[in-house]
């Protein structure tokens, strides 16, 4: 019991030491000294311009754009407003292409030395149709601008300084790609820091770095205040299909420092965040933490210098640690040699076979796959599909979700070493029923079946006999030792994830002898190594936990959990009460996500989503009333029978995805003009001319022949058409008009499906009802979206 009570201290410590990582710092007074970095002074700009919503190419995005435009000038930095083309190809997406015009604003604050490459500090200003964007991304430019100030308050810096206020990153990075694709004053740029959000409250953290970041991650390191940054969001960052501004900016092969903050995710792209919902504390952490990079880059006479790619990261407590990757190799031989030299010692204290290693290094292996079980088990028990607005539910009430994942996470870890000591197989039927259980909810699951057949694998090899505790824990770290190698030889920016755990708990294995010393010493001992590995582990659990659709994730903390924990959580063999506190957490968790699944969680604050539009099939002279969300509200059913008709199913949206619709009344409206002309140089031009107020316009265009679009809106493009497929189009801030080149592979036909939306609700037809304070428009909810297809042939 006296083990499980110092891990218990542990665990309590290593909440208290993560919840002071993880707490952004007070927010500045108006008062605060003029070189320094005020969030109260921020908050001014944000109330400014994120007051309403302001999509590109709205009315409200070109008042932020003249709100800005006044205030740069006002704080002496001669603003230009750049008006340009900007295009987007979405990397996991090669049949998209998004574009738009933008209005970039740039202003400048001058330097001693014009000749040297200027610091740029970039955030968008536009934001999604729904959201006043107070956040994502009036937070960025507001810290731009208070950081230009701060600058300019210290004095002359030794280079231009430009603050680049990018429009359309909401409708595809379209602002950067027009600046750093045409803007002269981009080759001017030597050093970008970009700021960014996705989420309203939380810490920032440096997430992403150009190539070469040796330069940039050592003077981020020397120069920011309580920096939060980690070689493994750069690593994992380059394979999501997210996209920032910044991606427009490192493939121009500039280097810099991407920053956001990620906390409280339901109001990301939501109504919901606006000035009064934007953390103040949150905003503070976001300028201290770039403030220093920009002094610092802004006064030196020469950039960071670009060299190899660093691994780096913040060890409990905030210390940064940064190191070649070649240097993360010595330290897996450090931590081999310590496991080596524990293991030998401990066998002298209390004699094990060597086959204590292999189950031990099993039962690591079990409680991985296992808690991969259990967690994908709880995540489709909540009732929440996935998906970006399915996990909204789960948004509404993160705290609780969160609960109830620690718990079943850790009680899998103390079933796991508890019963070990005992050696029972029984321990299989875990894995086995979250399996099976999975695939309760919404039918054959083969995720959860292949976790859970892994598991009861693994139990079978690994228990069937009491393991002592000092091979168990050897085994657990020999297995992650391994684990950890290979992480290096694959990803070893990524791997000291795992390599800095695995080499404390191999120096607590050897000062302890593998945990066999009894003595009050080296509990004190395995209790703090088992603080700092935990609150290690604690400070990735919490941006693991939020990818929701991914609870597998969160093994990878509880791996780096059961390095630290594993000699205090194995119990002495046949504990009755000791082995049924992993049974406990776990009954424990699952009565939490049971409440979790019975909650309503939607209110005033947390509102539930809804998104209705009234769509006209403008060659069928139809019209259905649409709603987009994955649930069908009781306001959206009130919504759709507003027309009169009977709820069904209609495909709709660039994916036609049925969706819950209801027919209504038709609406006459002007179409869009598409117009297909033969150019002299035997290219196709289609030039497409929106109606009158609309904003934004998707088109899906399928060729019966081999074609290779050229150009959109004036920018230069090379993307194939593949005869018979679809190419999707989306133009935001699409007035007048904008005109598509297409090389043709010889004579054909081409089909245009348009669907041109209008941010308003159609006159002449019933209202829609008033929404109650706990539901919400979303996205472009209220809409009336104008059909129809055009056939051309050459």
């Amino acid at each position: 019991m006296g083990r499980l009570l110092a891990l218990a201290a542990a665990l309590i410590a290593a909440a208290v030491i993560a919840w002071a990582d993880a707490r952004p710092p007070a927010p500045a007074p108006l008062a605060a000294p003029v070189t320094a970095f005020s969030a109260e002074r921020a908050m001014a700009d944000v109330t400014a311009i994120a007051s309403v919503p302001h999509p590109v190419g709205s009315p409200a995005d070109r008042a932020a754009r003249d709100t800005l435009v006044r205030r740069m000038a006002a704080m002496g930095l001669d603003p230009q407003v750049r008006r340009g083309v900007g295009v987007e190809r979405p990397k996991f997406a090669p049949n998209v292409v998004l574009g738009g015009y933008v209005e970039n604003i740039i202003g400048v604050l001058p330097g001693r030395d014009h000749s040297l490459p200027a610091l740029a500090l970039m955030a968008h200003y536009d934001s999604v149709p729904a959201s006043t964007g107070a956040s994502d991304d009036a937070a960025g430019v507001s810290s731009a601008l208070e950081i230009v100030r701060a600058i300019k308050a210290r004095g002359a810096p030794a280079r231009d300084v430009i603050v680049l206020i990018t429009d359309g990153e909401e409708a595809g990075l379209l602002g950067a790609d027009a600046f750093f694709r045409t803007d002269p004053m981009a080759a001017r740029v030597g050093f970008v820091i970009n700021m960014e959000a996705r989420g309203s409250a939380g810490r920032a953290q440096m997430f992403q770095t150009g190539t070469d970041n040796g330069g940039a991650v050592r003077l981020m390191a020397a120069s920011a205040k309580r920096p939060l940054a980690s070689s493994l969001t750069g690593f994992i960052y380059q394979h999501m299909p997210n996209d920032t501004d910044f991606t427009v900016s490192r493939q121009a092969g500039a280097p810099g420092l991407n920053y956001a903050f990620v906390g409280r995710q339901f109001d990301y792209h939501s109504p919901s965040s606006t000035p009064a919902t934007q953390d103040r504390a949150t905003l503070q952490d976001m300028g201290d933490q770039v403030l220093g990079p920009a002094m610092a880059i802004a006064f030196a006479p020469t950039l960071p210098a670009r060299s190899g790619d660093l691994v780096y990261g913040q060890t409990p407590g905030g210390v940064t640690l940064a190191y070649p990757p070649l240097v993360g190799w010595a330290i897996l031989a450090g931590a081999a040699a310590l496991l080596a030299w524990g293991v030998v010692r401990a066998r002298k204290i209390q004699a094990f076979p060597w086959l204590d290693l292999a189950r031990g290094a099993g039962a690591a292996l079990f409680m991985l796959t296992t808690g991969a079980a259990v967690l994908h088990f709880a995540r489709k028990a909540t009732g929440a599909a996935m998906g970006f607005m399915e996990q909204r539910f789960l948004l509404a009430q993160a705290p609780r979700w969160e609960i109830a994942l620690f718990l079943l996470g850790v009680g899998v870890l103390l079933v796991a070493a508890t019963e070990l000591a005992r050696g029972r197989r029984l321990v299989a039927l875990l894995p086995l029923a979250a399996g099976l259980a999975s695939c309760l909810f919404g039918g054959l699951d083969k995720t959860a079946l292949i976790e859970g057949a892994l598991g009861v694998l693994l139990a079978l090899a690994a228990y069937g006999r009491p393991v002592s505790r000092p091979g168990a824990w050897a085994g657990v770290l020999l297995i992650s030792l391994v684990l950890a190698a290979v992480a290096q030889a694959a990803a070893p920016t990524a791997a000291f994830v795992i390599a800095w755990p695995v080499a404390l708990a191999a120096l607590a294995a050897a000062v302890t002898a593998a945990g066999a010393h009894r003595g009050s010493g080296a509990l004190l001992i395995l209790a703090l190594s088992g603080t700092v590995g935990l609150a290690f582990a604690a400070d990735f659990a919490h941006p693991a936990y939020l990818s929701l659709d991914l609870p597998e994730l969160l093994v990878l903390p509880l791996l780096m959990a059961a390095l630290a924990a594993w000699p205090l959580a194995q119990t002495d063999e046949g504990a009755p009460p000791a082995r049924l506190f992993g049974v406990v957490l776990i009954l424990a968790g699952l009565a939490v996500t049971l409440s979790v699944r019975l909650n309503h969680p939607y209110d005033a604050r947390h509102p539930q989503a809804t998104e209705i539009a009234y769509e006209v099939d403008q060659d069928a002279r139809k019209a259905w009333r649409v709603s987009s969300t994955p649930d069908l509200p009781a306001w959206s059913a009130a919504a759709l029978k507003g027309g009169g008709g009977a709820i069904g199913k209609r495909p709709s949206g660039r994916r036609e995805v049925l969706r819950d619709a209801a027919p209504a009344a038709y609406v006459e409206a002007p179409a869009p003009k598409i117009t297909l002309a033969r150019q002299p140089d035997g290219q196709l031009r289609l030039h497409i001319e929106p109606p009158a107020g609309v904003r934004v316009l998707d088109l899906r265009l399928t060729a019966d022949t081999a074609a290779t679009i050229t150009a959109i809106g004036g920018a230069a493009l090379q993307m194939p058409m593949k005869p018979g497929g679809d190419t999707l189009l989306r133009w935001s801030s699409v007035q007048p008009g904008f005109d598509l080149v297409i090389r043709p592979g010889g004579p054909g036909k081409l089909k245009a499906e348009y669907a041109a939306t209008l941010e308003q609700w159609p006159s002449g037809v019933a209202p829609l009802p008033p929404r109650p304070a706990h539901v919400m428009p979303f996205d472009l909810s209220d809409s009336t979206v104008f059909e129809g297809v055009r056939h051309f042939t050459w």
